[in-house]
């Protein structure tokens, strides 16, 4: 038995695409709100700071970036901590697509560190983003039916 069944609603094809469409809306929006943390370690300050803000985690990486240690070190403790506290997560395999969605900083127009991401919500009454319900029905279906904590995830084109 499948999330959907158990709640009334058809399964839908392409579960994975319709999953990378709702991540790209959820990035496009948080940033739009101002509710966006990019980077490692300013990632890991917010969790540390005020983790219960933090409702989303996206880590993100390339073929270049599997055999950086350090950085699988920093997946392997914010996975953790997610898991504790939790928030959900899924993994992207495209950091170029993901600087495509939220681009340079505003700040500096520099380049960010784009491996990890959060979506915060500040809001004592809570932020109701339909792509993020999805995503979290999507990754709620990945630990039940399938046994996967951190379901990787294909940004549309």
């Amino acid at each position: 038995m499948t999330l959907e069944e158990i709640h009334g609603q058809e399964p839908v094809p392409g579960r994975m695409q319709g999953a990378g469409k709702a991540l790209h809306e959820l990035l496009v929006s948080a940033q739009r709100r101002g509710c966006l943390t990019a980077g490692v370690y300013e990632s890991a300050k917010l969790m540390n700071v005020d983790p219960d803000i933090v409702t989303f985690c996206v880590l993100a990486t390339d073929e270049e970036d599997e055999g950086d240690i350090a950085l699988q070190i920093h997946f392997t403790l914010i996975q953790a901590f997610c898991c504790e506290n939790d928030i959900d997560i899924v993994r992207v395999n495209d950091v170029a697509k993901l600087a495509a969605i939220v681009g340079p900083s505003e700040e500096s127009g520099e380049p960010r560190d784009l491996h990890c991401l959060l979506i915060t919500n500040p809001n004592e009454n809570g932020w109701k983003d339909p792509a993020l319900e999805k995503l979290n029905l999507f990754c709620e279906e990945s630990r039940n039916v399938n046994n996967d904590w951190v379901p990787t995830v294909t940004l549309p084109e």
